[in-house]
């Protein structure tokens, strides 16, 4: 069974920091994509930021800007999401998922398995 643990989240001023990391069990991490989305509320799930397999290959969403890092650690099956310079529309339950293969998209159907999410709360 596939289970993805996020952590991380939590109360933070605006121009604050976070980092989420997503621990995955159950599948051999190294070989699969990963990726970050949130979603607050009345709004769509949003792409947030993803990685290839190797972690070579990044790729976030426009909104970053530069704010956020996506990375992995393929020895203790980890991938973090560093969060910089946080604004308050960051405000979002966060979600970590699993690829379908080692590539990354931006389409949130080509994830397979999701975590249960970690809110992320800024305030002004």
């Amino acid at each position: 069974q596939v289970q993805l643990v996020e952590s991380g989240g939590g109360l933070v001023q605006a121009g604050g920091s976070l980092r989420l990391s997503c621990t995955v069990s159950g599948r051999t991490f190294s070989k699969y994509a990963m990726g970050w989305f949130r979603q607050a509320p009345g709004k769509e799930r949003e792409f947030v930021a993803a990685i290839s397999w190797n972690g070579r290959t990044t790729y976030s969403g426009d909104f970053v800007k530069g704010r956020f890092t996506i990375s992995r650690d393929n020895a203790k099956n980890t991938v973090y999401l560093q969060m910089n310079s946080l604004k308050p529309e960051d405000t979002a339950v966060y979600y970590c998922a699993t690829g379908r293969g080692p590539s990354f998209t931006t389409w949130g159907a080509s994830y397979d398995y999701w975590g249960q999410g970690t809110q992320v709360t800024v305030s002004s």
